[in-house]
């Protein structure tokens, strides 16, 4: 199945403020329900583990509302006893909720000074980016985190795509029944992506496949001289 980009409505608010609000409501669902929350935590889990914290500072990329953020904390909390402090950065200030510690900013130049947080992570973004600004991304993450980079996205899949039309009757918002499918066709499968990941610079690479096509990756960051 060939990469093909289609613009995503939600990235342009192309929508009624009533639209792009049930649009992000339809991400947490998504994200709840079909494995993103599930995947982030193990994500999180496993930096936290790898390198001996008992609490993470983590950037939280293209996070929009910052739902899964908090569904993600919950969750670490309450399986690892893991306590997550989360700032969520998003290009658009319309798609932030308020409720904690969020900026607007571009993912390619992160507002941060070198090594600000533990871990710089984003869910179903990097499929937005070509190749060039994803390895751009993972670099600048690599910059501002002290342990580790992660993507949480999807998986290009015939067999996903089909299910993401099967899924229509569950979408509340036009834009998500655009952008749905045209996150599928434009995401990288496993081998893309660990091609790309490792012509940044990282220590290395982690990389694996997760509840319902979901592609889950972690660049660590050199030096690893507080591992256990």
């Amino acid at each position: 199945m060939k990469r093909v980009v289609v613009p995503e409505l939600l990235d342009s608010d192309a929508g009624t403020q009533r639209e792009i609000q049930r649009s992000l409501e339809d991400l947490r669902m998504i994200n709840l329900v079909f494995g993103g929350v599930r995947t982030m935590q193990k994500l999180l889990q496993a930096v936290a583990q790898r390198r001996g914290l008992r609490s993470l500072e983590w950037l939280d990329v293209g996070g929009a509302s910052g739902d899964i953020a908090e569904l993600t904390n919950s969750r670490l909390m309450t399986a690892a006893g893991i306590h997550g402090n989360t700032t969520v950065l998003d290009r658009a200030f319309t798609h932030l909720n308020g409720r904690g510690p969020a900026v607007c900013g571009n993912a390619l130049a992160l507002p941060f000074g070198d090594d600000t947080f533990d871990v710089v992570a984003s869910s179903l973004f990097v499929h937005h980016l070509e190749p060039e600004q994803l390895a751009a991304f993972i670099r600048e993450g690599l910059r501002v985190a002290r342990h580790a980079v992660i993507v949480n996205d999807l998986v290009r899949n015939p067999v996903h795509l089909a299910f993401v039309y099967a899924g229509f009757p569950l979408y509340r918002s036009r834009l998500t029944r655009h952008d749905a499918p045209a996150s599928v066709r434009r995401a990288y499968t496993a081998e893309e992506l660990r091609t790309i990941l490792c012509g940044t610079g990282a220590a290395s690479i982690q990389l694996g496949i997760y509840y319902f096509f979901r592609l889950g990756a972690i660049a660590w960051k050199q030096p690893e001289t507080s591992m256990m």
